[in-house]
């Protein structure tokens, strides 16, 4: 089985509910540990690659950063 493409910015729902309450996550590092930042909380966390893998539920849409985000 091939490994799940990455890169910074990509988004993901995976399955299980963060504390918060959000499902959603931003790729914010990668190697051998996965950074994900959770989109609701903005909690960090690192995570093994295998681990994003069995987790991830869906691939989200980029979201498009403009100058005024910055």
């Amino acid at each position: 089985m091939q490994p799940m493409h990455l890169e910074m910015g990509d988004r993901l729902r995976l399955r299980k509910q963060h504390p918060c309450g959000g499902f959603d996550w931003e790729v914010v590092r990668l190697g051998a540990d996965i950074g994900l930042r959770c989109e609701k909380c903005g909690r960090r966390v690192l995570l093994p690659r295998s681990e994003i893998e069995r987790r991830t539920k869906q691939m989200l849409p980029r979201i498009v950063k403009t100058d005024e985000d910055l």
